[in-house]
């Protein structure tokens, strides 16, 4: 069973590398490799302070390691799901032989081929101390890569479990963010405390990164080559214990996913007559109040919308706000959360066909509904938006004594609310693909097996459109900053507000336009089964 599957992976792989998949593969894969060869330039080169030194640098980058394995499907809003255990719900196979199957399968792929490079550092640091340190670096070079993997999977799996379960939301919101915000710590690594490592000025950081398993491979090697056998054994047995369990965990997690299947049918929900009333005082009583309402309350039912929302909110506390923790950014950058939270929204949300699937039929069996589906998706993204990134903007600048930040922020806010509104609509209709149906799919991170490296390529395209639409705001306001003007810097204001308007209409109607004359096209492309 385990060669079936990963044949199967690998005939799958094959056929989907195509187009955007095959550059963000490429560019993905580069990247990477050049973090692994640097990792293990790091392990073979001597570093002024000794050997000691090597593994509080080690067991700090490992560390990363493990943490972007976590870290980074949910900045992209999913994994590898190129083989979802829904697939094999149905047919004969054993829950043990498929669990086994399917986490040799995860083993394939490109993400996988480049941490194997970076954690073979552990061989050649090994190397270094002699051949039974080398040995001992070469088998935790494997557990080490099975640890990760294995991690990954338990985690977006538990992730998925409680996301989906309307009980667990809240509980999953709070791990989520927790496991987001634990970027601090690679931040931290990255930006400031290389030079504190080496010279030896954060000795508690170094110890709480030598007792993670992810540094367990590197005290072993080092305790090899200082002929501690007694504690490279025991780091040994720790992390084949460690392993043991993250399997039956994935066990668990894997018949829980095959059996209880995400879609739970309509929940009844009590309401008053009253609160409903003033719901729909709050939008218009037109076609595009009643997408906006309907779209209002899918972003707060749909697991995999409200797992975009949160990316946002995590992705923009870590930009924003981690520079400022780790000492080595500018605090200045905090009072732009707001900004941060507008710009990352658009990019995290901007499949909303792809979300809806075969749904869309609905609109287009309606004549003339295309102008008010795409209005109305446009207002709802605005008013979940807004209210978040303006109360941040009021409240930051001031809260960190940086009160020259407010016309900054208040003309970028709604600029990029308007030019995000826009883009949001066009990825939507000219960069749709297919996600997995929630009723066979039981986890919110499922991606439809599309590659987070071309997920990131449409980020990065994303991004420079939307950042099109900030350079009015910012070009008054550093001429107003150069120019010693504050009412210049005040003009970026309502400048702001008219781009934002103008842009929001402007590429909406364009998205408008697509969705009429390709609008069959788009349903085959979004109904397609994953």
């Amino acid at each position: 069973m385990v060669g079936v599957l990963v044949r199967l992976k690998l005939r799958v792989l094959r056929n989907s590398l195509r187009g955007s998949r095959v550059a963000g593969l490429v560019v993905g894969g580069v990247i990477g490799l050049t973090a692994a060869v640097l990792t293990i330039v790091l392990a073979l080169v001597p570093i002024r302070g000794g050997g000691d030194i090597t593994v509080d640098l080690l067991t700090t980058i490992y560390a990363g390691w493990a943490a972007g394995w976590v870290l980074a499907p949910i900045a992209t809003g999913g994994g590898d799901d190129t083989l979802r255990p829904e697939h094999f719900a149905l047919l004969p196979i054993g829950r043990r032989k498929l669990a086994v199957g399917l986490l040799a399968a995860s083993f394939v792929g490109v993400t996988t081929l480049v941490s194997l490079v970076a954690f073979l550092g552990l061989f050649f640091y090994g190397l270094r101390l002699g051949a039974g340190a080398a040995l001992v670096g070469l088998v935790f070079t494997v557990l080490q890569l099975a640890f990760v993997v294995l991690l990954y999977r338990v985690v977006m799996a538990a992730l998925g479990a409680l996301l989906t379960s309307r009980k667990g939301k809240e509980l999953g919101i709070i791990l989520v963010a927790l496991t987001g915000l634990s970027g601090v710590g690679v931040n931290l690594a990255i930006n400031s405390l290389g030079p504190a490592i080496i010279n030896g000025r954060v000795p508690g950081f170094v110890n709480v990164m030598h007792v993670l398993p992810s540094g367990w491979g590197t005290v072993a090697v080092h305790a090899a080559g200082t002929g501690e056998w007694g504690t490279a054994l025991g780091l040994l047995v720790a992390m084949l214990a460690l392993i043991a369990v993250l399997v039956a965990a994935w066990g668990a997690l894997l018949a829980r996913q095959v059996t209880s299947p995400s879609f739970r049918g309509a929940s009844r929900t009590k309401v008053r007559a009253e609160g409903a009333r003033v719901r729909r005082s709050l939008l218009p009583a037109t076609p595009v109040g009643a997408v906006a309402r309907k779209e209002l309350f899918t972003w707060w039912r749909d697991a995999r919308r409200r797992v975009a929302l949160l990316s946002t909110l995590i992705v923009g506390a870590v930009v924003t706000v981690v520079p400022a923790l780790s000492g080595g950014g500018r605090p200045a950058i905090v009072p732009y959360l707001g900004v941060a939270v507008v710009f990352f929204a658009c990019m995290q949300s901007g499949n909303l066909y792809g979300f809806d699937g075969s749904a869309l039929w609905h609109t287009l069996t309606v004549p003339g509904a295309e102008r008010a589906d795409v209005r109305g998706r446009q207002l709802a993204w605005a008013l979940i938006v807004a209210p978040v990134a303006l109360v941040l903007a009021a409240v930051l600048p001031g809260a960190v004594g940086e009160a020259g930040a407010y016309p900054w922020v208040f003309g970028l806010v709604p600029s990029l609310l308007g030019a995000g509104a826009g883009v949001l609509m066009l990825q939507s209709v000219f960069l749709a693909y297919p996600l997995p149906d929630q009723r066979k799919s039981s986890s919110p991170w499922s991606s439809g097996g599309r590659p987070g490296c071309a997920r990131l390529l449409q980020m990065f395209a994303t991004m420079l459109l939307v950042a099109a639409g900030a350079l009015p705001v910012l070009a008054l306001c550093v001429a107003g900053a150069v120019l010693g003007s504050p009412v210049l810097q005040w003009l970026g204001v309502p400048v702001g507000i008219v781009v934002g308007a103008v842009l929001a209409w402007w590429w909406g109607g364009l998205a408008q336009r697509r969705l009429t004359a390709q609008g069959p096209e788009l349903l085959a492309t979004v109904s397609k089964e994953r």
